[in-house]
């Protein structure tokens, strides 16, 4: 049981640096871009996403900044725009990136760099903890 407002216990979820909690906001937020996403798991619509990308995203009620994103393949802003990331899976795998590399994309690191990094156990916590800086 939470002993705290609501609102105050996920504010605290926003203070965790790189990290974009899906929270029932997020998901009412990136429904339609979530919905356009998953709509990619069918080969026609791959298809005609392929074909004419700004047609197809025309028919979806999403935001200026939330085609903006995907038109950039901007994963991080679609993940603060209310994108899953496992929804948001479909669209790279329709460009033929895999999980690994795409999520290296949400980094400040090559995809060989982040592979490494990865290999290597992971990003280190310390300082990744808190963006407040108390961990």
């Amino acid at each position: 049981m939470i002993d705290q407002d609501i609102h105050e216990y996920l504010a605290e979820l926003e203070d965790i640096p790189g990290t974009r909690v899906f929270t029932a906001s997020r998901a009412r937020q990136g429904y339609h871009l979530n919905q356009f996403a998953m709509s990619l798991m069918k080969a026609e619509n791959r298809k005609r996403w392929k074909a004419d990308e700004e047609a197809y995203l025309a028919e979806w009620p999403i935001t200026e900044e939330q085609r903006q994103a995907v038109v950039d393949r901007d994963y991080n802003r679609m993940l603060e725009l209310g994108g899953n990331i496992y929804f948001l899976s479909k669209i790279f795998s329709t460009d033929g990136i895999s999980f690994a590399e795409a999520v290296s994309t949400m980094t400040d690191m090559s995809f060989p760099e982040y592979r490494e990094m990865m290999m290597q156990g992971g990003r280190s916590p310390e300082g990744n903890r808190s963006i407040k800086g108390n961990y």
